[in-house]
């Protein structure tokens, strides 16, 4: 059969074929269905959740489902990144102070206890990290291979001040790109640990929550953008942007940050960096006037010590990236198909 006639790893890649399948299939089934007046970002928008306004009040609600082989890898497991990926997801939506997140476990049997306990003491660890709480959820148990090992879902709500959202569409021309850290830390990570290769250097997931340098960088200047740029790495989150934003985008290669072991491993498993997940990273779109404090702000910061104006925005090339290498240009595309299954 043809891809259009299966479901394909290709589908959760977080790319074109996941944004060609829910624009088709859900987006137009859900979008409006039961959507009252008080829905100010909706499905439609395919950003990181949705935004419903209640009397002076943002509610920002959002969800996501976990699922990493290995479950524990350098730098967390799959407990931490199921909080923190909900926590951030809220956060770039503006709402940095969580108000609750749910959570479902889905495990297999057989599953050590012992295992599952480490999990959860990793979600627990994460959530006094970022200051927010599980406070509902659910457990299902699956028979021997009807599941692999451990699958998570957490749903996130937030409440912030009504219209203090911040889109993933803002950018202007004129606005700075501004990034909180190194690159493809997470995903070339996941990828040496599940094939067990040994590269020199130390490779580190760089999963966790980001929302209080998120907060940093609102209170320092004006945010126009934001997105983390996980599945499909920061190239598909600078395309996306720079589509929903009718935009074109100017990327600065030698500025965005790239630890020395992950440039390395990429390039020995052919795998560009700017590919690939981050769990634990921000790409903001901000006021050309506020883009050097923004950085201070976000260097001060436990998780921001890397980050830099990475480029910016342009009204040519509207809905493409163009990467200057300081040698030349060229567009920088989006990943095709899943390079690297299960790795959040």
């Amino acid at each position: 059969m043809s891809d259009d006639d299966t479901v394909t790893v290709a589908h959760g890649a977080g790319t074109g074929k996941t944004r060609a399948f829910l624009e088709d299939s859900v987006v137009s089934r859900f979008a409006q269905n039961g959507a009252g007046d008080d829905l100010a970002v909706g499905l439609d928008a395919l950003d990181d959740g949705a935004v419903h306004e209640i009397d002076d009040r943002s509610v920002v609600v959002t969800t996501d489902s976990h699922v990493v082989s290995p479950l524990s890898f350098p730098g967390g497991d799959i407990g931490r990144l199921a909080v923190a990926g909900t926590v951030n997801d809220l956060a770039v939506m503006g709402a940095t102070e969580p108000l609750s997140l749910t959570c479902s476990l889905i495990v297999e049997a057989g599953t050590s206890v012992e295992l599952l306990e480490d999990i959860l003491d990793s979600m627990e660890a994460t959530c006094e990290a970022a200051g927010c709480a599980i406070t509902t959820g659910d457990t299902k148990v699956m028979g021997s291979g009807e599941v692999d090992g451990v699958v998570i879902n957490t749903t996130g709500v937030g409440v912030i001040p009504q219209g203090a959202h911040v889109p993933d569409a803002g950018l202007s021309p004129g606005d700075k790109l501004v990034l909180s850290g190194a690159v493809g830390d997470h995903g070339i990570t996941l990828l040496a640990e599940r094939e067990g290769f040994d590269i020199d250097g130390e490779l580190r997931s760089d999963v966790a929550p980001v929302n209080d340098a998120v907060a940093a960088a609102l209170d320092a200047g004006t945010i126009t953008a934001m997105k983390d740029p996980t599945r499909g790495g920061l190239a598909t989150a600078l395309n996306e942007m720079a589509t929903k934003g009718a935009a074109g985008i100017v990327v600065d290669e030698p500025a965005v940050p790239v630890h020395d072991a992950v440039s390395a491993a990429g390039e020995l498993l052919g795998i560009d960096p700017f590919d690939v997940a981050n769990e634990g990273e921000v790409v903001f779109g901000v006021d050309a006037a506020d883009a050097d404090a923004v950085v201070d702000a976000l260097q001060a910061t436990s998780v921001g010590a890397d980050a830099a104006v990475i480029g910016e925005v342009t009204d040519e090339h509207t809905g493409r990236v163009v990467l200057d290498t300081g040698f030349g240009r060229r567009y920088l595309s989006e990943p095709e198909g899943e390079q690297l299954p299960r790795i959040c």
